[in-house]
């Protein structure tokens, strides 16, 4: 049996579905808040019998810092996908977001060793690779270090593959991938699927960076075929392609039918947009769209390589244009159905 984490995510519903249409006997661990509706939904945009697919999923409801719950979910599993995150930019979620990621990771390699688990597949991220850079382009082996524009999320990742490669150390056969930013229909109000949103409601400027991306279904494809692998004690970017902001919200704008950015703001206008936003979060109480790590990743540029996932594996990524093609199409079906 295999046993998912963060099974109500974009990459755990994506990983999921691709294992229940592929018959794979599957538990998934979820939250106590979690609703099982926008799985549903999202199982929906990939088939017309969302329930039939549902059913193959066994639902334990527990939490990754609960290590009773996480050894009870763990009885007659074999494999174990860790996806389960807290992904914030917020400089006030630092402590939760160490501890959901650190201790959480810990908690999973812990009772994966103890349960004799026989390989775990970690999701981490590139934030979690540090940008010295070879020839412009960040590798696995690219250096982490820590700065004042490393956000606590990047920290928190960096630290919770320090628990994955110790129970590598400790015997557990084990992987770890990088995935860049990752792109697919899920909730269109939060994370990188929010861009969508932001695009069609006609988003007037761009920033100058580069990033790297790649469609969830390659990173569950990934994730699904490095557990079927003999490979173990490695780390590999799942990365398609690196593309400007420019280009990347023109393909959106032409696939949502929608006007484009025009207008470029640099660092300056960046700086006093994340600040104004600071200002607007602590009179709402809402997390700010913008802050200082968001900035400066936005106008700097970020490539990633993903030359050593493709030669051990020989899986070739979707292009982006045709990710963003195909989950704006599903957007677009949304707004209709509002």
């Amino acid at each position: 049996m295999i046993l998912v984490t963060g099974g109500t995510g974009l990459v755990g519903t994506h990983l999921l579905f691709q294992l229940a249409h592929e018959n794979e006997k599957i538990r998934a661990l979820k939250r106590t808040s979690s609703s099982l509706a926008q799985i549903r939904k999202i199982f929906s945009y990939y088939t017309s019998e969302p329930e039939k697919f549902l059913s193959k999923i066994e639902w334990v409801t527990g939490d990754i810092l609960e290590m009773d719950t996480l050894l009870s979910a763990l009885e007659g599993v074999d494999k174990v996908f860790q996806t389960a995150a807290l992904v914030s930019f917020d400089p006030k979620d630092k402590n939760k977001l160490l501890e959901t990621n650190i201790q959480g990771t810990a908690n999973v390699v812990n009772a994966c060793l103890e349960k004799k688990i026989k390989k775990l597949v970690y999701v981490s991220s590139t934030a979690a690779l540090g940008h010295t850079r070879v020839n412009g382009i960040t590798t696995e082996k690219s250096e982490w270090k820590n700065g004042q524009y490393v956000s606590a999320y990047s920290l928190s990742k960096y630290e919770a593959e320090r628990e994955a490669w110790r129970g590598m150390a400790e015997g557990l056969k084990s992987v770890i991938v990088n995935p860049s930013v990752i792109l697919g229909p899920g909730d269109f109000n939060k994370g990188s699927s929010k861009m969508f949103q932001k695009v069609y409601d006609g988003l007037k400027v761009y920033t100058g960076g580069i990033n790297g991306y790649v469609d969830v279904r390659d990173v569950a494809r990934a994730l699904i075929l490095l557990m079927g692998s003999d490979i173990s004690g490695e780390r590999f970017i799942l990365n398609s392609e690196n593309v400007s902001y420019q280009k990347l919200f023109e393909l959106m704008a032409s696939s949502l039918n929608v006007e484009a950015p025009k207008y470029k703001a640099g660092k300056i206008m960046s700086g006093l947009t994340w600040r104004g936003a600071k200002i607007a979060s602590m009179m709402t109480g809402k997390n700010p769209l913008i802050t200082k790590q968001t900035s400066h990743t936005a106008n700097n540029i970020y490539r990633y390589s993903n030359e050593k996932f493709v030669k051990a594996t020989q899986m070739q990524f979707m292009p982006i244009a045709q990710s963003i093609k195909d989950t704006a199409t599903i957007f677009l079906k949304e707004q209709q159905n509002h």
